[in-house]
């Protein structure tokens, strides 16, 4: 393989996550920087700003097109922000490899105040993901919740313009854009819990390449590969998607795991927890009982209606 073709959406945080990735692989393998290009592909999730993604068609949208340039030999690997990722691939594909996680929690930025709490009465905050407006609503039921879509620098420069006088984004993503700066507070896992894969780099590959996979061994971290499948299962288990409020995080501490995971009504009035500890090497097996576990106590009239 001569040249690397490391596929990405557009945006300046995918960007970032792209080149974290290379030179992740140019440490580990010693190659230059030419060894490897980084294509931006558009997708439908960018391009479509007018109505939420659970109105548009889910996560997909985020990672259709640059799938399909993978299945095509256009390019040989797809990074993405592992929580866009749909539970179900196209087949012949695979998430191989998940970078060491960084920080898993949201980050509220506020324009006029520094916490929710703060917020006058009836106060837009913006988001666009139904999870971060369920938990909102849970913590604050008096404030207004507006629809936020666009990238990073979108949404705060939205909050510049007064759109909303607060908003909630994702630290790891603050984080590896360099605008830590902005954040005006931290909010705390068990009160405000992330979405599944918050946090990590996911890297999509061929089933059967070798040449790639050889290549990606050298930069797979393992915890965070456990941890994600312990998410990724207890979201397949409860037909997540974009149109679904769900939040799941786990831990891994030396060969144990530990398991937080919620389900929350798109209202914020109804929501039901689960926590379960076992076996990392058994991190799928935790994440799928951990979701029948917490179906059974939510009861089957929790989900309907929520599509």
């Amino acid at each position: 393989m001569q040249t690397l073709k490391i596929g990405t959406r557009g945006s300046p945080l995918a960007l970032a996550q792209a080149h974290e990735t290379r030179a992740r692989l140019m440490k580990a393998h010693g190659l230059p920087e030419e060894a490897f290009e980084v294509v931006p592909i558009s997708t439908s999730g960018d391009r479509i700003q007018d109505r939420p993604l659970s109105e548009a068609g889910g996560k997909g949208l985020f990672t259709k097109e640059i799938e399909e340039a993978l299945l095509d030999g256009r390019i040989d690997i797809a990074v993405h922000s592992s929580k866009d990722m749909p539970t179900v691939l196209p087949d012949g594909l695979e998430l191989s490899t998940f970078l060491p996680r960084e920080d898993a929690r949201d980050a509220f930025i506020g324009k006029t105040v520094k916490r929710i709490a703060e917020l006058p009465r009836g106060a837009k905050v913006g988001s666009s993901s139904l999870r971060r407006q369920a938990l909102i609503r849970r913590m604050r039921p008096d404030l207004d919740v507006v629809m936020f879509r666009g990238n990073v620098q979108t949404r705060l420069r939205k909050l510049d313009e007064g759109v909303a006088e607060g908003t909630i984004l994702a630290y790891a993503g603050l984080k590896r854009l360099g605008l830590e700066s902005v954040v005006t507070d931290l909010m705390p896992l068990d009160v405000f819990p992330p979405a599944p894969g918050q946090g990590a780099i996911g890297i999509e590959s061929r089933i059967g390449d070798r040449a790639v996979e050889k290549m990606l061994a050298a930069i797979r971290d393992a915890p965070t590969g456990q941890a994600l499948a312990c998410e990724r299962a207890f979201l397949a288990a409860l037909d997540g998607s974009c149109r679904t409020p769900i939040a799941g995080h786990a831990t891994i501490s030396g060969q144990k795991l530990s398991f937080a995971g919620l389900i929350i009504s798109p209202d914020g009035t109804e929501s039901h927890e689960v926590k379960l500890d076992g076996r990392a090497a058994d991190a799928a097996e935790i994440g799928a009982e951990a979701a029948r576990m917490v179906r059974a106590k939510a009861g089957a009239k929790f989900f309907e209606g929520w599509a």
